[in-house]
């Protein structure tokens, strides 16, 4: 019983950073999936893609309304990205793939999310900054984006993490649309490859506890709602600082445990 309250207090704590700081925060689901609930490996990961797709659709919901969501980038960038998230997953059931390469995988990540994050705390780049690095032509359309579409989905589905310091960046410079609508229209990349990332785990078997994953989603969404309404008092650069080390601590935590 205490497990599972502690499981699903952090669950909640998981939306409260996404809703605080607008990323990050889904790499805590896998963790909290097997080293408090007890949940094997490959199951946590898949969970996982289910639990991160649907909290961020969720927070779609709010960057729609502000009109930050661009469909048309989503239309280009989704679906190399869900064929990606599932060929991703359909990998990591293979049996030369162990859930120590899964979870190795995972953390290399996790270091990269909260490097980037630690970064980002100290400089904000501008928004001039990053057109000057934006590329375009046919090179851009056919060849980068879906690229980079499939690489991230690709990740996805292998590690189970949405993904969104990858895809954020991926749609400022290679779709050239501005930061916001960037950050908006990636929670609905993630919602996408995740739900094939899923299909593929769910495909091959990998057994799901369901109830556990919906009561996660209902805890996280509590906390995204949370988290989005206290933006309006809480400085998000220290925030984002302070939870790069946490990422980083958890990183140490699971090659320890592994």
């Amino acid at each position: 019983m205490v497990v599972n309250l502690v499981g699903h207090a952090l669950a909640v704590c998981m939306g409260l950073s996404l809703g605080l700081i607008g990323g990050g925060g889904s790499v805590l689901a896998l963790p909290v999936l097997m080293y408090v609930m007890g949940v094997e490996t490959k199951s946590a990961i898949a969970m996982t893609l289910a639990i991160v797709g649907s909290v961020s659709l969720i927070g779609v919901m709010s960057h729609w309304r502000s009109g930050h969501v661009n469909l048309k980038a989503a239309a280009m960038f989704a679906p190399p990205a869900m064929v990606g998230s599932y060929l991703g997953a359909k990998i990591a059931t293979q049996p030369m793939v162990s859930p120590t390469i899964q979870l190795m995988g995972f953390v290399a990540m996790m270091v990269t999310a909260s490097i980037l994050m630690i970064q980002k705390s100290h400089t904000q780049k501008s928004e001039e900054t990053l057109k000057a690095r934006q590329v375009s032509g046919l090179w851009q359309r056919f060849i980068l984006i879906p690229l980079a579409g499939f690489s991230v989905g690709l990740v996805t589905g292998f590690v189970g993490i949405g993904g969104g310091f990858l895809v954020i960046p991926a749609l400022v410079l290679l779709i050239q649309i501005p930061m916001k609508e960037a950050i908006g229209t990636s929670l609905l990349v993630i919602s996408f490859q995740s739900v094939t990332g899923f299909w593929g785990y769910l495909s091959s078997q990998i057994p799901i506890n369901l109830p556990l994953v919906f009561s996660f989603i209902v805890a996280a969404s509590t906390g995204i709602i949370l988290g989005s309404y206290l933006t309006q008092f809480v400085p998000g650069k220290q925030l984002e600082k302070g939870f790069g080390y946490f990422l980083l601590a958890i990183a140490v935590f699971i090659v320890v445990k592994s």
